[in-house]
């Protein structure tokens, strides 16, 4: 089931959902300002697909627009070298425990905003990956016991500034740049969706430069998000971003990055398509 937050004619956000392609609002329904956890929930779940059946919820009418579905997550943090394809176009090693970093929750943005090209950064990369959104406080937990605290699954486009990120020798600045973690279009939650074995792909100007399967990872969902909350605790709306497939521009030969007037879009099979276009600052 694909949950959106969205503004409509000024007015929002709220929650809704969508099917076969229109928004219908959860605004005047009960429950009608959800929380991640009752996104997660399957009860929840229910009752909404029941409403959605019986004509329950009002179809949104007039130019809806799409939010991030977490618009300041309490924390971002992020798994480099979690595709096998990745490691390999670096020519690195397979990493033997999961390789951490974090991303300000600032650097958050909504689809169709801009992605600001910074002046000071030559290098600025695009990277698609699943985003785990977790509903429910979680600490030490097994990979069997991951899913009962996740609220669902979005699409990242992990923006990475890779000058910064080269001369200071460490993640954090380069990806944190603000609306460097364009995040939707819809939070897709339930059963019917495999974060461990769905199609993901990046298209820079409509020509497709990743292409692959989350049955790439290295360390899948369950394993990842265990890992995770053994070192810190997991709280609602934080996020974790799973990583990236090859064919990341820096690593191109010539390189091929993203530069003002291009376009981007970053898709992940269930969830949608994450368009941005790209401005100089």
């Amino acid at each position: 089931m694909q949950f959106v937050r969205y503004t409509v004619a000024g007015t929002g956000p709220e929650w809704g959902v969508r099917a076969d392609e229109r928004v219908y609002s959860l605004a005047d329904w009960p429950g009608s300002d959800p929380t991640l956890a009752d996104i997660g929930s399957a009860g929840y779940r229910r009752r909404v697909r029941e409403a959605l059946e019986t004509g329950s919820l009002t179809a949104v009418d007039g130019d809806v627009s799409l939010l991030a579905p977490v618009e300041a997550p309490g924390k971002i943090v992020c798994a480099g070298l979690n595709y096998r394809d990745h490691a390999e176009e670096q020519d690195e090693e397979i990493p033997e425990k999961p390789l951490l970093f974090s991303k300000a929750a600032t650097s958050v943005t909504n689809p169709g905003d801009p992605i600001v090209h910074p002046a000071d950064l030559d290098d600025v990369d695009y990277e698609v990956e699943l985003g785990v959104v977790i509903g429910q406080t979680a600490s030490s937990l097994d990979p069997d016991e991951v899913r009962d605290h996740v609220a669902g699954y979005t699409v990242i486009n992990d923006v990475s500034g890779r000058d910064a990120q080269f001369d200071d020798g460490q993640f954090f600045r380069g990806k944190s740049y603000d609306t460097f973690s364009p995040m939707g279009p819809t939070l897709v939650a339930g059963d019917g969706f495999d974060p461990n074995g769905v199609d993901v792909a990046c298209r820079l100007n409509g020509e497709t430069k990743q292409s692959s399967n989350t049955e790439q990872f290295i360390f899948d969902v369950d394993e990842l998000v265990a890992y995770i909350s053994d070192a810190m605790t997991l709280r609602p709306g934080d996020v974790i971003s799973t990583g990236t497939p090859g064919g990341v521009g820096i690593f191109r030969d010539p390189p091929e990055l993203m530069e003002p007037g291009d376009t981007v879009e970053v898709e992940i099979e269930g969830i949608g398509v994450l368009e941005n276009p790209v401005v100089g600052e």
